[in-house]
């Protein structure tokens, strides 16, 4: 008996793994589509990419590559491990030195080309805790309720900044607080209380890189976070009170330049709402009582090609005639969705067929009505902020978009800076309907005008006294009448360092541009270029700040700082 079980097993492990059979059919992963002919040839090929072909064999559950025309190192050899579940085939790379190949199919699970996507219904649970306050605890006036302010606006006239100040002297530097962990939320303010957000890992060695690079690698970073609301004292620094909105593993990846608290919160003076993506929806009361929370399941953004690449979520909250909104577009569904402002509660959600997307929507208040405006690839769309409904759509923008829609007056300005396409677009106010040019067209009776390959990739652009600024990531500084679009000057700035994030803000006829090195720009506003002054904050800082009282408030790697000529 016991030989018996000696030979079997024996056999068992002498017995060659089955091999796996790809499928003859096209398939489909992300933007590619690849095709594995019985006779032992092959393609993959996706728009903007190289294409692949060459041959291919399979030995048990080990597919091997060969493109020998291929350039450099994508003409020698690959090997993947694969295994094909009901005709879904997918990929583990074992070894292959050509970068791009390795970027679409590790880690990749194809379906046949005429098998439709199947997207699980997504189910958004509020839990309510408490009720906030009937009224703000302080006047709205002088606020900066949310990301860049007012509107998106980007302007706080009135503030009488210094020029000059030195975080090591302390000269014109209020004060500054320590903030633990992680993120690139920015500021903001109500009343005499500072808000931000923060995700402490149980690392030691978390970090970020900044700069101006293409990999679009996801952070290593699994370990366990704790998601931070924090209430400063905008008088002293002084933190007011700190709240653990959740914590456990993240259910998300990040980019390797991006952070687990990249969102920045929003406030009505009532309630304080902080989006941490995939780990909710967290509201509290401006004294620090939670009072609901909203999980809005798992939300997987990243590169709209290569669904491998997750990159997390970055689009903040606004907060809108007692409604909280939010832009989710997502790799499977896209959607906008608003909550009430009180309890949380749904009241519309509106499914969108977009790619992903990490710019935050815009209300924009005009002569012509109220628009809530989202910036997203397939389209740039308007709606009516008090039912979801869409109003109009504008095609041509590029496959990545990040920066928030801006309103001027009765004009709405949006961008995006992923190449070929890079567009401006300045729509006029109250238009309805597909709005999207005709080829060759840069105007038209609902665009005011546009412009391709000038889009800005992360900073927001700003509209200040007539003139639409756009900050590239480059330091490329471009300035445009904003009624003609008429280039008014194109400068490179004088110190760029490792490149722009933070959108540029301006006060008192003068614009302040922050490096992701720490070092803000000081600018006059204006037809003419002048470089008034750079400051180093001393530590990196990929935030936006905050104008606010007369306060510049500046949200670095390490803490908030308070920037003012006041004493």
């Amino acid at each position: 008996m016991i030989r018996a079980i000696v030979v079997l097993s024996a056999l068992v492990q002498a017995a060659p793994a089955p091999t796996v059979t790809l499928p003859s059919q096209p398939l489909r992963f992300g933007a590619f589509t690849a095709r594995f002919e019985p006779a032992g040839t092959f393609t993959i090929e996706g728009q903007g990419w190289p294409k692949f072909e060459g041959t291919w064999t399979m030995q048990g559950v080990e597919l091997e590559l060969r493109t020998p025309s291929a350039p450099k190192e994508c003409a020698q050899p690959a090997r993947y491990r694969v295994t094909a579940a009901d005709g879904h085939p997918t990929f583990a790379m074992i070894v292959d030195p050509c970068q791009t190949r390795r970027m679409i199919l590790d880690r990749s699970s194809w379906r046949p080309a005429s098998e439709a996507v199947a997207v699980p219904p997504r189910r958004i649970v509020v839990t309510a805790l408490a009720k906030p306050a009937a009224r703000p605890f302080a006047p709205a006036a002088g606020s900066w309720p949310s990301f860049r302010g007012p509107q998106a606006a980007g302007v706080a006239d009135g503030q009488q900044l210094p020029d000059v100040w030195d975080p090591k002297t302390g000269a014109h530097v209020r004060w500054r607080t320590p903030i633990p962990g992680l993120a690139h939320s920015s500021p903001i303010v109500w009343g005499d209380r500072v808000f931000v957000t923060s995700a402490v890992s149980s690392d030691p060695k978390a970090t970020f890189r900044p700069g101006l690079y293409g990999d679009g690698d996801a952070s290593a970073d699994r370990s366990t976070h704790r998601w931070m609301l924090y209430a400063l004292d905008a008088k002293t620094g002084a933190i007011a009170w700190e709240r653990v909105a959740v914590e456990g593993q993240p259910r998300e990846l990040r980019h390797i330049k991006s952070t687990y608290a990249s969102a920045t919160p929003a406030t009505d003076g009532r309630i304080v709402v902080a989006s941490f993506g995939s780990q909710g929806v967290h509201a509290y009361g401006v004294d620090g009582r939670p009072l609901w929370k909203a999980d809005l399941g798992r939300l997987d953004v990243g590169a709209y090609d290569v669904p491998t690449f997750e990159w997390g979520t970055a689009s903040s909250p606004i907060i809108w005639n007692d409604l909280v909104i939010l832009q989710c577009d997502t790799q499977a569904d896209s959607f906008l969705v608003a909550l009430d402002a009180a309890t949380g509660r749904v009241v519309w959600k509106t499914e969108r067929e977009e790619l992903p997307s990490w710019g935050t929507p815009t209300v924009a208040t005009t002569s012509k009505g109220t628009e809530l405006i989202t910036n997203a690839s397939n389209f740039v769309r308007g709606y009516d902020p008090r039912t979801g409904a869409e109003l109009w759509r504008l095609g041509g923008s590029s496959k990545i978009t990040a920066p928030t829609p801006i309103a001027a007056g009765d004009l709405l300005v949006v961008s995006s800076g992923r190449a070929p396409e890079r567009p401006i677009f300045v729509v006029k106010a109250g238009a309805r309907g597909d709005l999207t040019l005709k080829p060759g067209d840069t105007s038209s009776a609902a665009v005011a005008w546009s412009r391709t390959g000038r889009g800005s990739y992360m900073p927001t652009p700003l509209a200040y006294q007539g003139i639409l600024y756009v900050l590239g990531n480059n330091g490329l500084f471009d300035a445009y009448d904003l009624q003609t679009g008429e280039e008014i000057y194109r400068q490179r700035l004088p110190v760029v360092g490792s490149g722009f994030s933070a959108s540029p803000v301006a006060a008192d006829g003068k614009i302040y541009l922050s490096n992701e090195d720490g070092e803000i720009l000081v600018v006059a506003a204006g037809r003419t270029f002048k470089h008034l002054a750079t400051n180093s904050m001393g530590e990196l800082l990929m935030a936006t700040p905050a104008l606010s009282n007369g306060t510049m408030f500046v949200r670095s790697s390490t803490g908030v700082s308070a920037i003012s000529a006041k004493k």
